[in-house]
């Protein structure tokens, strides 16, 4: 290995590490957002459930969905991965709210 090869190498590295930081950062920052998110669910959840109203809005979840695919565009993220990570979370909501239900 030569000199130029071994900076290169061990600038990499570092590079690679600050990568791996920054995303260690983000996903807390998502855990932590997806945690709120849930909480304030949650709430919606007891709302509906005490006022009887339905666990599911099907028109606001079809919203939502287009919403997030706006946005992913926007932030230049794949639409179609917005949409099922949105369509995951919100059949997790759907799913707290039919348990509160019962």
């Amino acid at each position: 290995m030569t000199d130029a090869t071994a900076i290169t190498s061990g600038r990499a590295a570092e590079i690679l590490k600050d990568h791996r930081e920054s995303i260690d950062r983000l996903d807390a920052i998502l855990v932590y957002t997806l945690a709120e998110r849930f909480k304030r669910t949650q709430a919606v959840g007891r709302l509906k459930a005490e006022h009887d109203l339905p666990p599911s809005d099907p028109s606001r979840e079809a919203r939502q969905i287009e919403r997030l695919e706006w946005l992913s565009k926007e932030a230049d993220l794949d639409p179609e991965f917005a949409k099922k990570f949105l369509t995951f979370i919100i059949s997790e909501v759907i799913r707290h709210h039919e348990k509160l239900q019962k």
